[in-house]
């Protein structure tokens, strides 16, 4: 069972149906009690950094994704989901889950570029991960006006292009995987790199 964290600030939905499509059984979790029943976790989040972390704090999510973590246990996180877990964001004034290493940090400007980054962009693996292919390039679907600044260049799994810079599009380290592009929004590829991931736990 997959449990996707309901903290008020995701497309649950959307998340939802391309599970569906896979065959995987997946659950909304308000409740991080809830939690103990999956052996997988997702992260959505669309919205503001200070927002999200003021929820997931007060509802307990926060906790619960430190241990669920540091238990090696899967945990995908999407969009804001993989902003969430670096140590902090120049969106705002909360401290992150750190469960990663950086920062978030606005796009670079870029004079041929709108901001927000909204549409498609080739990924290019820069580390091993289950999510990924590495000859390949899939093209996925981007919305978001920050990107996250890894500490760990190891962590980095994929970049996209964003004008003449090359800006973080999934991270990873073992259990604890993120893209800031939306998997489940991305066709084919989104559908392909979804079931990687469950794949590399069940």
């Amino acid at each position: 069972m997959i449990g996707v964290v309901d903290y008020g600030m995701g497309n649950l939905h959307s998340v939802e149906k391309a599970l569906q499509r896979l065959n995987a059984s997946a659950i909304r979790l308000s409740d991080p009690n809830q939690a103990q029943s999956c052996e997988a976790l997702l992260l959505p989040g669309v919205g503001a950094f200070d927002p999200a972390m003021q929820k997931l704090n007060s509802t307990g999510w926060s906790q619960l994704l430190k241990e669920w973590s540091a238990a090696g246990r899967p945990l995908l996180g999407i969009c804001l989901g993989l902003q969430l877990l670096f140590e902090s964001s120049a969106e705002g004034e909360e401290p992150g889950l750190a469960l990663l290493p950086g920062r978030v940090e606005p796009l670079p400007p870029q004079a041929q570029e709108r901001c927000p980054h909204m549409g498609w962009a080739p990924l290019t693996a820069r580390q091993p991960s289950p999510l990924l292919i590495a000859e390949q390039q899939p093209w996925m679907y981007f919305v978001h006006s920050f990107a996250a600044i890894a500490t760990d260049p190891n962590t980095v799994t994929a970049t996209a292009p964003y004008g003449n810079q090359a800006v973080v599009a999934a991270v990873g380290r073992g259990s604890l995987q993120a893209t800031q592009f939306h998997p489940e929004k991305s066709g084919l590829c989104g559908l392909a790199l979804l079931q990687r991931w469950l794949n590399s736990f069940q």
